[in-house]
């Protein structure tokens, strides 16, 4: 396969931003991957492969090419690299102050056509766009974890977003072999402002006795049919993730229903973030 014609960068190797980086680099993309700390940059590159060959045993992508597609993602800890890119997804920590400096710095970096595009989960896409001098080329590309696996991404106009803009990233996301679906710019979007709550409310459940949390999400995996519980997701997506993103929901629609529980909040307050820590509302070896 021939590189695509778009050169693209992808900020953060975290869990989101590789996995961008591997749907790009699987459909024929060069993708420059940045990230702020050597080990956490070659973590991000060694999750890509590790990925990749698991996609090769399961007949998802051809062996042979899984050393060219692991090439294709071209690692640097000098955010200036992706100077050259025309389009760029940022996949940084879901905090309004750390994603308006990263798109400050970019948007001095880039060319002026180029698009810069966040891949936040609920931040208002209106509110990067006008810190930046490029506002009509600002757009919300909200992919979902696992990235590689998952087909949905929300595309989120802002109010300065151009046509031209929207167009030219639904066209990269169906390349990039994804379904997007057009959304417009409120708090949490569709995806979030819909699970979110559903979650907080679990945990509610859990903090005031109704039920234990292996009980709350028995009750969603057999009665709903949901491949997991809201509490498992949770512990999943990282609860410290899940805190932002209803705090993000309350200051934003200003809604007392939005408020966080606090069982959460002191679960994150403990270090309990899920999964990646080891310990949530379950607890995780290895």
């Amino acid at each position: 396969m021939n590189p695509r014609e778009h050169r693209l960068g992808v900020v953060g190797a975290g869990t989101m931003g590789n996995g961008i980086a591997h749907v790009f680099a699987r459909a024929g993309f060069d993708v420059m991957l940045y990230e702020v700390a050597q080990t956490a940059l070659d973590r991000g590159v060694a999750t890509i492969r590790t990925n990749l060959d698991r996609e090769a045993a399961k007949g998802k992508v051809d062996p042979a090419e899984v050393g060219a597609i692991h090439a294709r993602v071209k690692p640097t800890l000098v955010l200036s690299d992706l100077s050259g890119c025309d389009f760029v997804v940022e996949a940084a920590t879901e905090k309004l102050t750390v994603k308006q400096e990263i798109f400050r710095e970019l948007d001095g970096l880039l060319a002026p056509e180029a698009i810069l595009a966040s891949n936040t989960s609920s931040i208002s896409i209106t509110k990067l766009a006008a810190g930046t001098g490029r506002a009509d080329r600002v757009i919300g590309m909200h992919f979902f974890n696992p990235v590689p696996v998952m087909a949905l991404v929300e595309l989120i106009r802002g109010l300065q977003t151009s046509d031209a803009t929207f167009e030219a990233t639904r066209a990269l996301a169906l390349e990039a072999g994804k379904t997007p679906v057009a959304v417009n710019d409120a708090a949490g979007f569709v995806s979030n402002r819909v699970l979110m709550p559903m979650i907080n409310e679990a945990i509610f459940a859990v903090m005031e006795g109704v039920a234990t949390a292996e009980a709350v999400d028995e009750v969603f995996r057999l009665g709903m049919a949901h491949p997991m519980g809201p509490l498992t997701l949770a512990d999943f997506i990282g609860l410290d993730v899940c805190l932002d993103i209803m705090r993000v929901l309350e200051d934003g629609i200003g809604d007392p229903k939005y408020r966080p529980c606090p069982l959460l909040v002191r679960m994150v307050d403990a270090g309990w973030l899920g999964r990646k820590s080891g310990r949530g509302f379950y607890k995780y070896s290895g």
